[in-house]
């Protein structure tokens, strides 16, 4: 692999993955003499969910894909699709990175303009996808709260990953969704950093020197010890795998955890924000 590495485009909603897995669907459906209302009685969906399936309009979920694979009897063809599937429930920009963050050691987040997605509430995580432009589709915008909820299974799996947040302080300010989505996501802050495996930093307003004036980025660490930084703006998003470009982020994210906020006074900024009215 290079130093850097475009994530791919062709797994967006209504195309690539997503219509190829349609189409074998709908295939073994006619082989087997079905219409989509008795396929989705038989799995438990309407004839219109199916239609969608079908037409690649909609992410089908794990239990779908096994289901109708029995049902079609089309052994194993259609399971073995259920990973790059379930990759399309992200934006295409962000596949290959959720894929490398579900299997990662170690994981350390800068965030300038949101909450990090794997500390969102569900009602922050809808507000920061109800305001994308250009506009999501309410199915769109339902598919990818789901598949950013999902992510978060990260932070309780065994063994823990080692997990640790610079948030700059703007953050916790703005009020996305409204007062009481935020403080639905600060309250929710408090809960995850009193996990042993996670550290909450805040960047504040008030300091002289900034290490992260460049933008957001994460770090990962993998379990066969390989380290690899991602970085995104603006939908364009990068997998740096090169070791020095690597090492360069790695220097920035020590510099910023040296000038934020500890954890312990991240905590108690965080609670004076709450006791604000």
């Amino acid at each position: 692999m290079g130093d850097e590495v475009q994530q791919p485009e062709e797994y967006e909603v209504g195309t690539g993955m997503l219509c190829v897995f349609g189409r074998q669907v709908k295939l073994f459906r006619e082989r087997a003499g079905l219409d989509r209302a008795t396929l989705g009685s038989l799995t438990g969906y309407s004839a219109s969910t199916i239609a969608s399936f079908e037409q690649g309009r909609r992410v089908p979920p794990p239990k779908f894909i096994d289901q109708v694979d029995e049902v079609l009897d089309a052994r194993g063809v259609l399971s073995a699709s259920k990973e790059e599937v379930a990759r399309a429930q992200y934006p295409a920009f962000f596949q290959g990175a959720a894929k490398l963050e579900a299997e990662a050691v170690v994981l350390h987040v800068y965030a300038t303009q949101a909450v990090p997605g794997l500390l969102q509430t569900e009602g922050y995580a809808r507000a920061v996808f109800a305001m994308w432009s250009p506009q999501l589709d309410e199915e769109v915008i339902e598919q990818r709260l789901a598949a950013r909820l999902a992510r978060q299974a990260i932070i309780g799996q065994r063994p823990e990953p080692h997990l640790s947040f610079v948030i700059e302080e703007a953050v916790l300010l703005r009020p996305l969704g409204g007062d009481a989505v935020r403080r639905g996501q600060l309250e929710q802050l408090l809960l995850i950093e009193e996990k042993r495996n996670v550290e909450v930093q805040v960047m504040p307003l008030s300091r002289q020197e900034h290490a992260g004036l460049a933008g957001p980025f994460t770090l990962m660490e993998m379990k066969d010890g390989r380290r690899i930084a991602y970085a995104e703006v603006q939908g364009d998003s990068r997998v740096h795998t090169g070791r020095q470009k690597v090492r360069e982020l790695e220097r920035t994210y020590g510099s910023l955890r040296a000038q934020a906020h500890t954890p312990a006074e991240s905590r108690a900024l965080i609670e004076k924000l709450l006791g604000e009215r």
